[in-house]
């Protein structure tokens, strides 16, 4: 039984592929966060280019999501240049039963979707096998394939597999998968290949035999042998790896290698545990050794092997042409092995010359550190590598080439002022996504799309235009071509053209020609190594005192990643400017354009209209007009006060004209509030007349919503005059609870066009909610036709098609209201279909369509999300509505800090916002100052970037401030002899070097024996590290956090550490706590 639940999503990610994946085009990228499955699209934006920077703190890089911040790049790019930018859409994403060990894409016919599929394989030894499901919008599981059995154990004392390392391997040509789980065993997954079938085209019955059946083969057709195979896989089978080859007893990393004609993969492995403390004795013990598997006949062949490697080498990596062959990572040097068993090396620092015997290049000034790097080629045929380190360095790694065999490589760093330091960790995993374009996984930081530029391929490149011919035609191809391949503004990675390979001498002038920056990034909130719980507190005076709650802090990051992140429910408010308007319920901002003469401008005016109830319970409706000076109430206009409780404001023909929607008539106003059309709801109306409850607005037309259930349609000529659009019969039979209006110019619904009629048909989409649940969408202005019709809207089913029948036993949820907006920011926006019920739960639907199989036909369906939780907002009462109670309509905000989101008023506020990566989210709306704050967790956050790991924090109530014990890299010589710090007084207490901060406490402590008056201290332990052959000692220091006179234009500095006390104990302290009153 668990007794805990996740307060965020996994947000490190594990692992990466990119692959077509939702269709045979596409391009995608899945990525695993240990138990969440998510899968992006691509899209490349026109953004600003933010000067010339590396972005060498996480505080600046923080802010590359925000929607109106501009992109910063790496290199000699100047503010207001165009960059060419990568972003990552998020399209779906699953919650696993399991942790995520690999992930590898495996060419099989005949999927749903017409791309690859995916294999997941888990830690408890389980492969799954995925492909995406087209009609349903959603990943569709193939087969499943467990392999741990009590006969697979090795020793008694062996680890459970969950605590093995398992990974997955897959031949390049998809041939077979190889799990490897447990101390030593391989689990191999066949796969059926289109070749296969045309390979029974040369069976011979006299020659070959009698053929064997397969069991998932189904072979009658009309009385003619036909091989259909009903699985896209044969029956796996497991292998000890000591039956491939006896001296494989402590196998290390596997793959699978490219260009073999069988499926054939490179393993190392020892005879012996390979150890540090006996290097004197096993100094060169692995053997790296290629193994080709005959599928049919379940046997292996050894090709070739090459004995007495370095210990420290711990993982293969195949390489496609024109490399080809494997490159061997180890801790201090890289060595490369071609087919013909040819080994080439480099070492990279000095402790390579006393770890191994075997023969490297010296490059040992680069100093690099390799254990857990990742190693991704620079393109899909480019001789070159990207080398990334676990400090967040980058390397290039190239190689010499004579002929079809390499003779040598070596290694270049890139430097800082290139883009080498973009990383501020050391990534999990990376992969390629195209030309110039690479994402990079992190666990210890944010995983970022990293893409890089060549000078050398700029000159080539280059087209002149004096070269052009007068009559050349150029078409919008070339033109692409031509922005693709500029270097400097949008980083094109090596073309075809370049096809030679690099020398090895390489000086580091020559490796300036890779120029990298910084595309896109998924924000990460780990580690969470502490937390503690504080009180917001007031940032400014302009800030409202009702901040109520708490906020949670949590270490993020580690090394230069470190940092703080923030989580609170909602957002706290800031105070623009303040404008006294007493009792008022309900208020619009109409932004109109005042029309000039030719010779002059045109002038934009801005309204503040208002609707307040008086004491008699009559409302009463206001307009102001926004000045630099404030907010002043306008006079001697056409607009009425007393005319009622205004319903609803908008504008048509672009800005000329001011729709006012009141409960019985519209009023049309110009840019000066001069009445220009009077529209009753009814040629006589009366005090029992319909009503108007909602309107909504979508160039040119208004969509009114009665209290009888009957909808009006309103269309603007191009005079801004309104008239009615004519219905049909059957539409004026029935009765609607809510509607609105989209216009879906993007054409994101493809819903076929009206039927020929006067006027030609536009892309504005008219949607209704039935009162039975029902949902009808109209194309407009036709009226007569309805061009998608859904009934069974009201069962809230996971996936809303015109032929979904709910079942008779399924209830209904009751519906109030309907809205189509978009939600996103700048770099993208999608329309989503929102519902909201009476017990005011919301429900949000995205669009998808559907193509339908051996036609060119798509259906409109809906899927619906299910991470949206539901709003605490209570039912609020209206003053328009005369029976009963209604809540107040979902509004479409297109412009929050941003963001296009929708707002659900009530007495408990709340946003649907979404980023381009993460799903919609439910915010509680407190604040419309959403800048710098993300919402992927469902959490309002916020990132404060250290650029040191953090060790410790706790918050100091009485101060409201929060201390946090940082790390950071300092010059360091182990002590001859005891030293003794000074003692200081600083609001930044420097410890002694080698003094580590391991806890942080906030205590309610004794500090008179008098008086016995007790404070809250913080009491701060560390750890004296001082090398292995001296013991480590410990402090304890009591500090007390004083108040004192700030500096000028910095109030954050108002407070101070002072010193209480200090005293020194045998060993590390590690844990805190206070004593009570009664001794415990």
């Amino acid at each position: 039984m668990q007794c805990y639940t996740e307060l965020t999503p996994p947000t490190a990610v594990t692992h990466s592929l990119c692959f077509p994946f939702l269709s045979a085009s596409a391009n995608n990228l899945v990525v695993a966060k240990t138990s969440l499955l998510q899968i992006f699209s691509l899209k490349t934006v026109l953004s600003d280019a933010a000067g010339p920077t590396n972005i060498a703190d996480q505080s600046h890089r923080a802010s590359i999501n925000a929607p109106t911040s501009s992109v910063p790049v790496s290199g000699t790019l100047q503010r207001g240049d165009k960059v060419h930018t990568t972003k990552l859409i998020l399209l779906a994403q699953y919650e696993l039963s399991g942790i995520v060990t690999s992930l590898a894409r495996i060419k099989i016919s005949n999927t749903k979707s017409g791309g690859h599929a995916l294999l997941v394989s888990l830690r408890s030894a389980k492969v799954s096998l995925i492909e995406w499901d087209p009609e349903s919008y959603s990943i569709s599981t193939i087969s499943i394939h467990l392999y741990e059995r009590e006969d697979t154990r090795g020793n008694p004392w062996d680890p459970d597999i969950d605590d093995q390392v398992n990974y997955l391997s897959v031949d390049p040509r998809g041939r077979c998968a190889a799990l490897k789980f447990g101390s030593r065993h391989l689990a191999i997954l066949p796969f059926h290949q289109q070749s296969d079938d045309l390979a029974m085209d040369d069976y011979d019955p006299d020659i070959d035999g009698e053929k064997e059946q397969d069991p998932a083969s189904d072979q009658m057709d009309g009385g003619n042998e036909v091989v259909v195979n009903q699985t896209p896989y044969s029956a796996s089978f497991v292998l000890s790896m000591l039956a491939l080859d006896p001296s494989l007893l402590h196998p290390v990393h596997l793959a699978f290698l490219y260009e073999y004609r069988e499926p054939t993969f490179g393993i190392l492995s020892s005879q012996h545990a390979t150890a540090i403390s006996l290097l004197h004795d096993r100094r060169d013990r692995l053997s790296y050794t290629v193994i080709t598997l005959d599928l049919e006949q379940r046997a292996s062949t050894a090709l070739l092997s090459v004995n007495n490697l370095p210990y420290d080498i711990f993982k293969v990596i195949p390489l496609r042409l024109p490399i080809g062959g494997a490159l061997l990572i180890g801790g201090n040097e890289i060595i490369h092995v071609d087919q013909a068993g040819k080994a080439n090396g480099v070492a990279v620092n000095d402790f390579a010359k006393t770890s191994t015997a075997f023969p490297l290049a010296d490059q040992a000034n680069l100093a690099f550190r390799l254990e857990g790097c990742v190693v991704e080629q620079l393109g899909y045929e480019s001789s070159e590598l990207l080398l990334m380190m676990k400090t967040g360095e980058l390397g290039i790694i190239g190689f010499k080439i004579d002929g079809r065999s390499v003779s040598g490589l070596s290694i270049r760093q890139v430097p800082e002022q290139m883009g080498g330091s973009l990383l501020l960790a050391g990534p999990s995993c990376a992969s390629l996504l195209g030309r110039g374009r690479m994402f990079v996984g992190n666990e210890d930081a944010d995983s970022v799309v990293l893409g890089w530029s060549r000078k050398l391929d700029k000159i080539k490149r280059q087209r002149s235009a004096i070269q052009l011919d007068a009559d050349e035609e150029i078409t919008v191809s070339d033109l692409e071509d031509d922005i693709d391949d500029d270097d400097d503004l949008y980083a094109a990675a090596p073309t075809e053209e370049k096809k030679e390979s690099v020398a090895t001498p390489v000086s580091p002038d020559e490796g300036d020609d890779y120029r990298f920056r910084l595309h896109d990034s998924l924000e990460h909130f780990g580690p969470m190594r502490n937390v503690a719980f504080g009180k917001p507190r007031r940032r400014s005076e302009t800030q409202i005192d009702s901040i109520t709650g708490q906020e949670l802090i949590a270490t993020a990051g580690r090394g230069r990643a470190g940092g703080l992140t923030m989580f609170r429910q909602s957002v706290d408010p800031t105070i623009l400017e303040r404008h006294l308007a007493p009792n008022v319920d309900r208020f619009w901002i109409a932004s109109v354009t005042k029309l000039a003469a030719a010779t002059e401008k045109d002038t934009e005016m801005e309204y503040i209209f208002t609707t307040s109830g008086t004491k008699e319970g009559e409302a009463r409706s206001a307009v102001y007009s926004l000045k630099p000076s404030g907010m002043e109430e306008t006079i001697n206009t056409d607009f009425e006060p007393e005319a009622g409780a205004t319903v609803e404001i908008g504008t048509l023909n672009s800005g000329p004209r001011i729709v006012q929607v009141l409960p019985g008539e519209l009023k049309t106003f110009n840019a000066d509030l001069g009445l220009e059309q009077l529209y009753p709801l009814s040629d006589e109306p009366t005090e029992d007349g319909p009503q108007i409850i909602s309107a909504t607005f979508a160039e040119p037309f208004v969509l009114l919503v009665r209290d009888d259930g009957l909808i009006t349609l309103l269309r603007a000529d191009e005079n801004g005059e309104l008239d009615e659009v004519e219905q049909s019969a059957e539409l004026l039979r029935k009765r609607f609870l809510s509607g609105s209006l989209y216009d879906d110019s993007t054409d994101v619904f493809r819903l076929e066009s009206a039927v020929e009629i006067d006027d030609e048909a536009g892309n504005v989409l008219m949607f209704l909610l039935a009162d039975d649940g029902g949902l009808q969408i109209f194309r407009l202005p036709n009226l007569e036709r309805c061009a998608y019709k859904a009934d069974s809207l009201s069962h809230l089913p996971p996936f809303l098609a015109p032929t979904f029948v709910g079942r008779r036993s399924q209830g209904k949820e009751v519906l109030t209201d309907l809205l189509v907006a978009e939600l996103g920011d700048s770099s993208h926006k999608a329309p989503y279909l929102i519902l909201r019920s009476e017990a005011n739960d919301i429900t949000i639907y995205q669009p998808y369509q559907y193509l339908k199989p051996g036609t060119d036909a798509t259906s409109l369906h809906f899927l619906k999300i299910s991470s949206v939780q539901s709003a605490r907002a209570s039912v609020s009462k209206t003053y328009y509505q005369h029976e009963g109670q209604r809540m107040e309509p979902m509004r479409a905000m297109n412009d929050v800090a941003g963001y296009s989101a929708v707002f659900l008023p009530g007495e408990s506020p709340a946003l649907v916002i979404k980023s381009i990566s993460s799903p919609p989210r439910l915010i509680s709306m407190r604040d419309s100052n959403a800048k710098n704050h993300y919402y992927h967790t469902g959490w309002v956050t916020r990132k404060f970037a250290f650029g040191e790991e953090v060790q410790a924090l706790d918050y100091h109530g009485p101060s409201t401030t929060y201390a946090v014990g940082v790390s950071r890299r300092v010059n360091f010589q182990l002590p001859e002899d005891e030293t003794h710090p000074e003692w200081a007084t600083e609001r930044k207490y420097s410890l002694e070097p080698g003094e580590v901060v391991m806890s942080i406490k906030t205590m309610h402590l004794e500090v008179s024996e008098h008086t016995h008056e007790r404070r809250s201290l913080l009491v701060v332990g560390t750890a004296i590290v001082r090398g292995e052959d001296l013991a480590a000692q410990g402090r304890i220091y009591v500090f007390n956090v004083i108040k004192v006179v700030p500096e000028p234009d910095r109030p954050e500095t108002g407070h101070k550490f002072k010193l209480i006390a200090k005293e020194e104990i045998k060993g590390a302290v590690t844990a805190l706590s206070e004593i009570g009153t009664q001794g415990f």
